[in-house]
């Protein structure tokens, strides 16, 4: 176990939170720079005023730009693969040590800080589901669900990130306590339109009258990126001076005009330089990068699936399309190709839409007020 910045020095019990600032301690599997680390960055940050952060990370910390709290405090646990209950009872002792308020636990990776809790007589718990993983990408693995279901005695309450998974976690996984829906919220300051794009472009190499479709996603096959590729193929045959700009993931071999960034730290940037942006995700929570895309005024074009059909107004804002379907998502980037206008007016309307709906205040203050509700200090 590891403890980074802000760990306690001799004394193995960390003195309780002053001041009347309640300690949130936050449990992933993981952490490094997708969706749902920057969900936690954004309300570490945003409510950092009130509330002390510590982040527990049961197996590693991965290569991360996402900005905590100065002074955070991060325990590495070093968990190896599988259930140990030596290790449960470890993460326990963690968690006791750190006396927290409420502890926050994320995804399937992280349940057993839920048991952990328990053990350590921590009654606050809440239970955050952002998405699926590839190897369950519609949450029915019998045993998970069975475990969720049983789990939940102990969740005060239950947060997550779409309609489609609320739904979800009520009628499919039956969970026994409460169930609050909080959408991502986005920096509409910092996701925003402007033509910084063009030096992106400059420095990726693609030509100056290139038409350009890009992808932001974690090299993950939940995110279904075969499905892009071969749209793409079918794209240039139309549009000979399309290009495709993937982020942090690349084809298996080089295929002409495709670009790969790789992983980068200035998407913001990065998003500036497409002229549509593709998403072929097999399952959904609720994307953040769609959600940075319309920010960044471009129209956005999914797969009909989890949370997508929350953030993208089929037709208005972008457009929809069945998972695999590599023949309808080339038409559609057609039609973006030959019909700048309709471009155009998608993505305005998909800004205005993340302005309107999707401001990171709201997410954060809604955050705050969970926080608020389940605290009860167990010392």
């Amino acid at each position: 176990m590891t403890d980074r910045p802000g760990a306690p020095g001799a004394s193995p019990i960390r003195p309780a939170a002053s001041g009347g600032r309640l300690r949130v301690v936050h449990v992933v599997d993981s952490f490094g720079i997708a969706g749902m680390e920057k969900g936690v960055g954004a309300v570490t940050n945003g409510t950092s005023d009130e509330f002390d952060h510590t982040l527990v990370v049961l197996r590693y910390l991965h290569h991360t730009t996402v900005p905590l709290p100065e002074g955070t405090e991060i325990v590495e646990m070093g968990k190896r693969p599988g259930i140990s209950l030596r290790f449960l009872w470890r993460l326990s002792r963690t968690l006791r040590r750190l006396r927290p308020d409420v502890v926050q636990t994320r995804n399937w990776g992280s349940v057993e800080g839920i048991a952990a809790a328990r053990l350590a007589g921590i009654r606050s718990v809440i239970h955050g589901e952002h998405g699926w993983s590839v190897v369950d990408p519609h949450g029915r693995n019998r045993k998970q669900v069975l475990a969720r279901r049983f789990l939940s005695r102990y969740v005060s309450e239950f947060t997550c990130v779409s309609k489609a998974i609320r739904q979800w976690l009520c009628e499919e996984v039956r969970v026994r306590s409460p169930v609050t829906q909080i959408y991502n919220g986005i920096d509409t300051e910092v996701y925003r339109p402007g033509p910084e794009g063009a030096a992106v472009r400059e420095e990726l190499g693609i030509p100056a009258d290139a038409w350009v479709v890009g992808m932001v996603a974690r090299p993950d096959p939940i995110k279904d990126p075969a499905t892009l590729f071969r749209a793409f193929r079918k794209l240039r045959e139309r549009v000979p001076h399309a290009c495709l700009v993937p982020v942090a993931f690349a084809p298996k071999e080089p295929m002409d005009g495709v670009f790969p960034a790789g992983v980068r730290s200035d998407v913001a940037q990065i998003l500036r330089a497409f002229d549509v942006f593709a998403l072929t995700s097999l399952n959904e929570g609720i994307s953040n990068t769609i959600l940075e895309a319309m920010a960044t005024g471009l129209p956005v074009v999914a797969t009909r699936v989890g949370g997508n059909p929350e953030l993208i107004v089929d037709g208005e804002t972008g457009r929809l399309f069945p998972v695999g379907a590599d023949d309808e998502l080339a038409s559609i980037l057609i039609e973006y190709a030959t019909q700048p206008e309709l471009r155009g007016a998608h993505g305005a309307a998909a800004r205005q839409r993340v302005v309107s709906g999707f401001s990171l205040p709201a997410m954060v203050d809604a955050y705050r007020a969970v926080y608020r509700r389940v605290a009860s200090p167990v010392r």
